[in-house]
């Protein structure tokens, strides 16, 4: 059926672009020119014209469009599986940001707690550092005042 009007269709478009041609060409002169008197230079354009409508699929202006619209229909498609892969990336970003987010969370709650540990650490180094400089002075005034109850320097 569509290949049907479309067969009756491209006659009549043939014949509508030759009249406009042909006005646009001679315009009023046609009215005072001899019987066949254009048929030489016309001609040619009729002849292309033919060639045109007979071969070439864009001639049926339905056709074109039904042409141009599928390639705007696979270009749409095309970009509305790249907006989609777009959104599985971005939600793919999106559960990797929550993760970060709690591993962040996490690295903060173990830092605190290796300060914690490492400032306590540091603290008992520093207190046996003290006790065992105390003792290392002890023992040199004992042995300089001549026994541990530090007789001779009391």
């Amino acid at each position: 059926m569509a290949e049907e009007t479309a067969g009756r269709r491209i006659p009549f478009t043939f014949l509508e672009d030759i009249h406009q041609r042909f006005v646009r060409t001679y315009g009023r002169a046609v009215h005072t020119a001899q019987a066949y008197a254009m048929n030489d230079e016309f001609s040619r354009v009729l002849s292309q014209q033919i060639e045109y409508y007979s071969n070439d699929p864009n001639a049926d202006r339905i056709n074109r469009i039904k042409g141009e619209m599928s390639q705007v229909r696979d270009v749409m498609i095309e970009n509305i599986d790249k907006v989609l892969d777009r959104g599985e990336r971005l939600e793919l970003l999106v559960d990797k940001t929550a993760t970060m987010q709690g591993n962040t969370f996490r690295f903060r709650k173990q830092a605190r707690r290796f300060r914690s540990t490492v400032w306590w650490r540091n603290c008992k180094l520093t207190f046996l550092l003290i006790l065992v400089l105390l003792v290392i002075i002890y023992i040199a005034v004992a042995f300089v005042c001549h026994g541990p109850l530090l007789p001779s320097c009391i």
